[in-house]
């Protein structure tokens, strides 16, 4: 055998091997074996260079990282679904078909509704030349260097002719645990659910780090539908198979239902019995199944008539609580955290859950031993709903306060009047010092790369830093730093790039970052718009405080408080030192359209991060809040919406999507 020749057996077995483990699920050789296949091939490319193509296996991850993504256009536009909540809606959906059809019948196929990230994926004489995120519909990302790393995702396929297949990023439930085991062996911030995580992952410049997570594709539409070659059956359930034939990954629960009641059944089974997927899901996609009749029900906005996702509530799932320890904040707040018995739920295990605070364990009658319920929906952060009382055992141990810091000091906890927190007011307390660290350091703080919470307690720990000035003395502790425990010169380097661009952070970030108590980020925009700079801020009366919108006595009170403490003094003087923005540059208003309106937004935005979004409202004359009341305008809702949603649709509040949103925009 020729040597091209073996290098062509190699790579079709490679294939083979991939399609049986990532698509069908069912390996035929061991992991060792495979790797001995992917090593030969690699080896004889390696000394025959010219007979590497583009789509051998060896050459799905790309050598270096990109500098920016670029924007691409969708043909068509990649539609979003109406979602439904009830089972009445689909049956609404089902009688609004018959009369777009005018009385003719219609099939339905449902489908699973992946909790993932939108793809869509381009070829061209049967190869992958572009893969792309769903942006608004209309343009997204180019992300094909990351997509290629996805081992379900053909590099190429037997079909020559232009190919646009759509679908669904998703990681198992096990691979987005171990991902998670893994960081928190390495002291890491563990990972808040596999859809963000997915999503982050793809927006990865460097594809080797994608590569190192194990990203899933299913594909759940194809232009194959619009054409008349070979798959273009004239209905969706057999454009979908024929993905299949071609080698994609697609739904194998997809159902073809002959009518609505067939198609209330599918979403009761799968109710029931979505736990036993290995991943995670969020609904079900309910499609007409006919082509021709898509075509003649069409579109209204940017969601097909044909089409339909129902929504399943939040998942919830019963534990024991083993123990109620306390937190402390970086501002001294002390909370008291939920130790439970380990559960998985929506796609992570969870072991901790926040009680707020002292008055809510009472609320609860919460005691040590009960069985509660925990819910995950739309937020990210786990929460215990209630207990179960039947369940409750003799002995279960009511819980009351601690009056010191768990901290080494044990300082006395005090609690204000009129306040449901109790407070550590130790200055040296090591948990506030951490917190603040970390909180200075945060993306929507100072965004300080290579100084997460492993790096801030290696340098707390070793006495490199005992508050945020010390932050900016690193860059002259080259030694010490590199002598810890998993640092080397090139992670320094990254630490030190990471604090040089941190002082290019505009003053409202500083303000925000110094940790003030109740000054989060808007307040922080506000007293930096009102004051300029940190030396008016820090000689406001009172009275100058509170004049400012939406400025109370409590914050006032907080602020005074910060500026009147010498070692705050002293940090801000060693900040000024280090070259960081003290003073304000605003832009003015772009046009006064969103004057007199309040915003605010719930979910996962796709198109644009919250505060860009809170920006654009703001250059327009409008205002972005945090809660919804009966004086909201606009409750703009992404992607897993929570409480939010649900308290704007019960006020009548008008609801945007982000569609929405942008078209006002």
């Amino acid at each position: 055998m020729t040597v091209e020749s073996r290098i062509q057996k190699l790579r079709e077995d490679i294939r083979k091997h991939d399609y049986l483990y990532y698509v069908e699920a069912r390996p035929v050789i061991s992991d060792r074996e495979f790797d001995a296949l992917l090593r030969e091939l690699e080896d004889l490319e390696q000394q025959h260079p010219e007979l590497i193509t583009s789509d051998s296996p060896t050459q799905r991850v790309s050598g270096e990282p990109i500098s920016s993504f670029v924007t691409v256009a969708h043909t068509p536009p990649m539609l979003s679904l109406a979602n439904t909540y009830s089972r009445q809606e689909v049956e609404d959906f089902g009688r609004r078909v018959q009369k777009g059809l005018e009385g003719a019948p219609a099939q339905y196929v449902c489908e699973l509704k992946y909790d993932g990230v939108a793809l869509s994926l381009l070829y061209e004489n049967g190869l992958l030349v572009r893969a792309a995120t769903r942006g608004d519909g209309e343009r997204g990302d180019d992300i094909t260097h990351n997509v290629r790393t996805i081992r379900s995702v053909p590099l190429s396929i037997a079909h020559k002719a232009p190919l646009q297949v759509r679908g669904e990023v998703y990681m198992l439930n096990s691979d987005f645990i171990e991902l998670n085991r893994i960081a928190l062996e390495s002291g890491e911030k563990p990972y808040a659910n596999p859809r963000n995580t997915t999503a982050g992952t793809l927006k990865q410049k460097d594809a080797r780090e994608v590569a190192k997570r194990s990203l899933r594709f299913v594909a759940y539409w194809t232009d194959l539908r619009e054409t008349d070659g070979p798959g273009s059956s004239g209905n969706h359930y057999n454009s979908i198979e024929h993905l299949k034939s071609l080698g994609f990954p697609v739904c194998n629960e997809m159902q073809l239902c002959a009518d609505i009641d067939a198609v209330l059944a599918y979403i009761n089974e799968w109710d029931e019995k979505r736990d036993t997927l290995g991943f995670q899901i969020d609904g079900v996609v309910i499609k007409v199944n006919n082509i021709r009749q898509q075509r003649e029900l069409g579109s209204v906005a940017r969601s097909p008539r044909w089409a339909i996702a129902f929504k399943y509530e939040a998942k919830k799932a019963l534990t024991q609580l083993l123990n109620i320890t306390l937190q402390v904040g970086r501002t001294g707040v002390v909370t008291p955290v939920a130790e439970l018995d380990p559960v998985l739920l929506a796609g992570s295990t969870i072991s901790r859950a926040t009680l707020h605070n002292e008055d809510f364990v009472h609320e609860l009658d919460l005691r040590i031993g009960d069985t509660v319920e925990i819910e995950k929906g739309g937020e990210v952060i786990p929460k215990v709903n209630r207990v179960i009382l039947e369940e409750r055992k003799k002995g279960a141990v009511e819980w009351h306060m601690p009056t010191t810091c768990p901290c080494h000091y044990h300082s006395p906890l005090h609690r204000p009047v009129g306040e449901a927190n109790w407070y550590c007011e130790h200055g040296n307390c090591p948990w506030q010092i951490r917190r603040r660290l970390q909180h200075f350091a945060s993306r929507d703080a100072m965004d300080i790369d290579g100084l997460g919470e492993k790096a801030i307690d290696q340098f707390v720990d070793a006495g490199l830093i005992g508050n945020v000035a010390d932050v900016y003395d690193l860059p002259g502790k080259r030694d010490a730093i590199i002598s810890l425990d998993r640092w080397a010169p090139k992670s320094y380097d990254k630490l030190v790039s990471g604090i040089n661009r941190s002082k290019e952070q505009p003053f409202a970030r500083v303000l925000f970052a110094l940790g003030i108590r109740f000054v989060g980020e808007g307040v922080a925009k506000i007293l930096a718009k009102a004051f300029k700079n940190i030396d008016a801020l820090s000689k406001a009366s009172a009275e100058q405080l509170t004049n400012v919108g939406e400025i109370g006595d409590r914050i006032a009170e907080s602020v005074i408080e910060f500026f009147s403490n010498p070692s705050e003094r002293e940090i801000i003087n060693r900040l000024r030192k280090a070259g960081l923005n003290l003073a304000a540059e605003f832009e003015s208003k772009t046009s006064n359209e969103f004057e007199g309106m309040t915003f605010v937004l719930t979910g996962e935005l796709e198109t644009m991060t919250r505060r860009d979004a809170e920006d654009l409202i703001e250059s327009r004359g409008g205002k972005p809040a945090g809660s919804v009341s009966k004086k909201t305008t606009y409750v703009v809702a992404g992607a897993n919406a929570g409480s939010k949603l649900q308290k704007a649709q019960e006020l009548g509040v008008t609801i945007l999507s982000e569609e929405d949103f942008k078209k006002m925009l």
